[in-house]
Parts: C-alpha cells; structure tokens; sequence
C-alpha cells in the first residue's frame, strides 16, 4: 500500500496531518476470533474461531460508538473496560458457550489487558517506513481512533509513539467518528485550521465522510 493519493505525495504542504490507527496503522494478528478463542482454550473453553469471529463482529457492530458522553475522566477507563466486557460476553453468548465459563469475569480480565500489548497486534509493513520520512520532514503528526485508552500503551509496545504529537480518541472526547467534534478536538491541539488538514483511515464513512463532513481532506486507505 502507498501513502499517496493522485501521484503526489499527501504530505507535501499539509500542515495539519491526521491518522486513524487500527485498519490503518496496525491490525489484529490474524483474527478477532483467533484471539478470543484461543484465550478461551486457556480457561478451558473450547470454541470455534471462524463462530467466535463473526459472532463478536455482529456484537461489536450492534454496540453503541465508543464514547461516553459527560463521564468524568477518571472513571472512563472502566466505562471502556465494561463496554468491551459486554462485546466479549455477547460474542460467547452468540457463540453457545458463554455459559461454560467459570469464571468469566477473569477470563475478561485476561483478555483485557492481552490487547493492550504487542501480541495481539501487527504493523503493517508500510507503516514504519512513511512515519519516518515525515518524521524526517518535520511534520507533526497526530492519531483520531474510535479505540479506547489502551491506544496509549499499544503505541508504546509497537514503538510508534515518537511519531505523534497528539492522540485523541473517541472515549475521553465523549464522541466517536464520523462525529465532526472528535476532529474539531484533534485540530485545537494542533491550532489548525480543519481547510489545511489531511486524515488518513481504512473507513470511509468514519474517517474519510467524517474527515470531509469537518472540513478536513479525508483520505481513504483500502488495505
């Protein structure tokens, strides 16, 4: 995949410059239901990846946007921690074993904090590489995700938190893309005009209508 739209480079005179992260940045090593099921299989639950994986997509797409509107801040990590507790449990449930748990409580707990190290993620390949030539170019980067606080951390453990100056996501702003708000946030950090920014996502609604809708230059990244 190249980072360029119409044979120019898209970072050539943007002075406000935006990305999405996973589906654009990185995604999940190998599936969704991978992941769980083997997780599961470690709590002693055997359940079927291909069944695990479309029963947490239909789950995560039936769940409300992940913000939480007038949620004090200190209480939004567990706000994310019970939204993403209520995909687990219905994605089980769907799947017809959410009833063999234990102890699904821990099983949760584990899986939790398993997505918000390195393991569960890959980079793709050229991603680094166009971080870097903009990082050479001094140009500021920052990150809009729909994602929760663990972004924090997950950039961390892929090592891609040099390359940003700005991080906003859907959870504390108490707003989620295509919502115009979460831009409007993203660009006061850069004290930017929304006219002379870009951002970068692999979802045309969310990220490239959401961009256009605030006045951004969305660019959609089919991976």
């Amino acid at each position: 995949m190249c980072w360029y739209d119409e044979g120019y480079d898209i970072f050539a005179v943007a002075p406000g410059d935006f990305l999405d992260a996973v589906g654009t940045l990185f995604g999940v090593a190998g599936s969704v239901g991978d992941i769980y099921a083997n997780l599961a299989q470690q709590h002693g639950i055997n359940a079927d990846p291909a069944m695990v994986n479309q029963a947490f997509y239909r789950a995560f797409k039936a769940s409300p946007p992940m913000a939480f509107p007038g949620c004090a801040p200190a209480l939004i990590p567990h706000q994310e921690y019970q939204w993403w507790r209520m995909v687990a449990q219905q994605t089980f449930s769907s799947a017809g074993v959410l009833d063999h748990f234990v102890d699904f409580d821990q099983f949760f707990n584990d899986l939790y904090a398993h997505f918000a190290t390195a393991t569960p993620w890959v980079l793709y390949t050229d991603v680094l590489a166009a971080l870097q030539r903009w990082q050479r170019r001094g140009i500021q980067l920052g990150l809009i995700s729909n994602f929760d606080s663990r972004l924090y951390q997950v950039l961390e453990a892929l090592q891609l938190t040099e390359y940003f100056q700005s991080v906003t996501i859907s959870s504390e702003v108490g707003t989620a893309k295509p919502d115009p708000l979460i831009f409007a946030t993203a660009l006061k950090k850069h004290h930017c005009e929304a006219s002379q920014a870009w951002h970068i996502g692999d979802s045309e609604q969310d990220d490239v209508e959401g961009a256009k809708a605030a006045g951004l230059r969305g660019i959609w990244l089919k991976r």
